[in-house]
């Protein structure tokens, strides 16, 4: 990737599709793949991507997931017009989850999707507004978290 060579991708998620979850994060990982990213850099981008196409999934209604590809940096913003989240800092607790039973029941819904976001990104901003949607802007260095 030549240093002023920017991408960028967008995937839609449908609310509640189970079967196709993991579509972004699955594409912008392939991508990331064929131009060179850090394997390392690229499974935290994965996780988080992941995690957050999941809670869209679960919990919004559906959304739109976009990543931003520089030869530095890839950053990946989620955003949807669902419920919002009432209290951010509760939500960034391990195991705090406000997924209904049945998604608890086919293994989702543990809790860990903001945290591990957290975890894996360089740098994470949550805007949300109740009844109105939210969206997650995460940063990632191409450059491995150990290595900084």
């Amino acid at each position: 990737m030549s240093d002023t060579k920017k991408m960028k991708v967008t995937y839609e998620v449908a609310p509640g599709d189970f079967e196709r979850a993991g579509e972004a994060s699955s594409g912008i990982k392939r991508l990331l793949q064929r131009i060179g990213i850090p394997a390392e850099v690229i499974r935290r981008i994965a996780i988080g991507t992941y995690e957050a196409e999941m809670n869209v999934i679960i919990h919004a209604g559906g959304g739109i997931v976009t990543a931003e590809i520089s030869p530095d940096s890839t950053v990946i913003i989620v955003s949807d017009k669902g419920p919002g989240i009432a209290d951010i800092e509760l939500a960034k607790q391990e195991g705090w989850s406000t997924a209904p039973d049945y998604v608890r029941q086919m293994g989702f819904g543990a809790g860990m999707g903001l945290p591990n976001m957290i975890k894996c990104s360089d740098k994470l901003d949550i805007v949300s507004v109740v009844n109105q949607g939210t969206q997650i802007t995460m940063l990632f260095y191409h450059v491995d978290k150990e290595s900084k």
